[in-house]
């Protein structure tokens, strides 16, 4: 099941990229997270590495980069989760809008497993999944544009 949700904010592409993919500073917006960081020694995000995030819930994920094209598109595909989700990937698009305004798109493709109930359980996950995306929209929009997070390579305001 695939799903997208976007928002506009105030900031450029490149900026909303530089931050949304600086697991330095992840945790500043988004309240999804309880961590999350680079593994097997990356310091930066590229096709092959691998990020590891735990949701508040205590569920964590492994990611892979699949696609890292700054800054329009980074995507992602699932290495290891929660026992319930049998597949997951994601991108993430920025799309100017006007200069200093831009269309920050999140798509989600996932399915839930085991396979013979991923009938009932992938629409839930799709909806919970959603709700989160929509959440880490907002709070990126309002953690940019009420000036307590500078996007790009900017540092913290304060901290939520």
């Amino acid at each position: 099941m695939t799903f997208e949700q976007s928002v506009e904010v105030s900031a450029s592409p490149a900026d909303l990229f530089a931050l949304t993919q600086d697991y330095g500073r992840r945790l500043g917006w988004d309240p999804f997270l309880r961590s999350a960081e680079l593994v097997g020694g990356a310091a930066a995000p590229a096709v092959g590495v691998r990020a590891w995030c735990v949701a508040r819930s205590g569920l964590g994920m492994e990611t892979e980069y699949v696609s890292y094209t700054p800054p329009r598109v980074a995507a992602v595909r699932m290495t290891r989760g929660p026992w319930v989700i049998g597949s997951f990937a994601g991108s993430w698009r920025f799309t100017e809008l006007a200069p200093g305004r831009t269309r920050v798109g999140f798509r989600y493709a996932l399915r839930a497993r085991p396979r013979w109930l991923a009938w009932l359980l992938t629409p839930l996950l799709a909806r919970v999944f959603a709700r989160d995306t929509r959440k880490r929209l907002a709070a990126l929009k309002a953690a940019v544009e009420s000036g307590r997070l500078a996007a790009g390579k900017g540092e913290v305001l304060a901290r939520r």
